[in-house]
């Protein structure tokens, strides 16, 4: 089983017990204002996306973790790699990307838990590139895109939600652990 360990955070494979907290953060607006068309998932789509998830570790080696805290074990939300289908500028790209319960902002938990995948990514699982795709505006994701050393390569719009988005990339060559 795949799990990594920083100081503060579980990144690991999903179990059955996170269905219900991640169906709870899934439930808030304001996590999900970023994600896909926006709106709130209900408790069947967050058990749909767990299962697409744990799929893709099985086909390729990589995935979406459960964030976990370490010294509570509270489920704080989602942070891993995905093939990208959209937009059409990194789609067959691997992409990484986040999801943190509200009572989690503002703590760095974000960042924590994309610098270690994004060491997995580059370093474990030897991908040359990895990729990330925001909404135009959102500050948040925009500051963990930074501190990942991600660099800006344009904008985009995305073909089923028709928001503008922001595409960065980092590369094995420009990447410092």
């Amino acid at each position: 089983m795949t799990e990594i360990r920083t100081p503060r955070l579980v990144l690991r494979r999903w179990l059955d017990d996170d269905l219900v907290p991640l169906s709870e953060i899934h439930a808030d607006a304001a996590v999900t204002q970023g994600i896909g068309d926006g709106r709130p998932c209900s408790a069947d789509q967050t058990a749909e996306l767990i299962e697409a998830w744990e799929e893709e570790w099985d086909e390729e080696g990589f995935g979406v973790f459960a964030v976990e805290l370490l010294g509570s074990g509270e489920l704080a939300g989602a942070v891993g790699l995905s093939v990208a289908d959209a937009p059409a500028e990194v789609a067959g790209e691997v992409a990484i990307g986040w999801r943190l319960g509200r009572v989690f902002w503002g703590q760095g938990y974000a960042s924590e838990a994309a610098q270690a995948t994004l060491e997995f990514a580059l370093q474990d699982r030897g991908l040359d590139r990895v990729v990330a795709v925001c909404r135009t505006g959102d500050r948040a994701s925009r500051n963990v895109i930074d501190k990942l050393g991600m660099q800006a390569e344009g904008t985009a719009q995305h073909p089923v939600h028709g928001q503008e988005v922001a595409v960065f990339g980092i590369d094995l060559t420009q990447y410092t652990a």
